[in-house]
């Protein structure tokens, strides 16, 4: 026998990996898209800019100096002031502010109603996806932007104050968008209401409403998911259009949209660059992020797209 004792072998299993989660797949996925990682970290940076920046202005947005009215950019006022003598920087991050929740809000309640309407239209079907689905071909018909225009002039006849016109708005353009997600979810449900797992829930005879809002509607959220990031970007350019109009977020409250509609002479475009540039960029900017986002998204999320 030989003096050193042959190596006992292991009969314990080697360790089974287990498969990745459909959403850890998709943010491998999404990490992988370039743009769509410029996009997201532009978000955050206009996020940060806007809700944090006003806390390290010296400047107020109530602050008006008649002797600092329409100076150009310096180390004082590094977007120059516009025709008042306010810090345009400073009026640039509370316009975001109001820009950016108007989007989020409006597109959280086409979300809700959008899939909550497409996903009782799937699952029931007959008579009841007849008549919410027609509704849907009336909002889908109707012109989106003079409707809002309409309604936007009629608050202004009442008299609504700014703060108030706020979530009037946000409630209007939330309510008028419903119409495309909910034939996105219809269509989902439709298809998944034929699966095992439905069947299965038939079988354990649970209610519907626990179908739809814990089996059904979350294997819709991909779809969601991709339908409200574009539709924020829509969002904001919407309110922006009618605030520049002069019928959306009126002054003295600022966003982006009213801040270029101040701008509404030829001295102030060739003039006083700065009154109306730096709105307009981060109208464009934050618009382009959200759509790298969405494509972004939309790719990841696909379970047809190649590893």
């Amino acid at each position: 026998m030989s003096a050193e004792a042959a190596p006992l072998k292991s009969n314990v299993p080697a360790p089974v990996k287990q498969p990745d989660s459909p959403w850890r797949i998709a943010i491998r996925r999404f990490s992988r898209n370039r743009l769509a990682v410029i996009g997201l970290f532009i978000i955050v940076f206009m996020f940060l800019l806007c809700f944090i920046g006003p806390l390290f202005s010296p400047y107020s947005m109530y602050d008006y100096s008649a002797k600092d009215k329409n100076l150009a950019p310096s180390a004082k006022y590094w977007l120059g002031t516009d025709k008042v003598g306010r810090d345009v920087l400073l009026r640039v991050m509370l316009a975001g502010r109001i820009s950016l929740t108007v989007g989020l809000v409006a597109t959280g309640i086409t979300v809700i109603v959008g899939a909550t309407l497409g996903a009782l239209a799937g699952f029931y079907r007959r008579w009841v996806d007849t008549l919410i689905m027609r509704v849907a071909d009336i909002f889908m018909a109707l012109p989106t932007l003079p409707i809002l225009i309409i309604l936007g002039a009629v608050l202004s006849d009442l008299k609504v104050t700014p703060q108030d016109r706020i979530y009037f708005l946000m409630l209007i353009i939330g309510l008028l968008g419903w119409s495309g997600l909910s034939r996105l979810v219809r269509s989902q449900i439709l298809t998944l209401r034929e699966q095992e797992f439905i069947q299965a829930t038939e079988a354990l005879g649970l209610k519907d409403r626990r179908k739809i809002f814990r089996h059904l509607l979350p294997n819709t959220i991909p779809i969601i998911i991709v339908s409200a990031t574009l539709g924020v970007a829509g969002t904001i350019i919407l309110e922006s259009s009618l605030s520049f109009l002069g019928l959306g977020v009126v002054p003295p409250t600022p966003s982006w949209g009213n801040m270029i509609g101040a701008a509404n002479s030829l001295i102030d475009f060739r003039k006083r660059p700065w009154v109306w540039i730096p709105p307009g960029m981060c109208i464009l900017i934050t618009v382009i992020a959200i759509n790298l986002i969405g494509d972004g998204l939309r790719d990841a999320l696909d379970p047809k797209m190649k590893k």
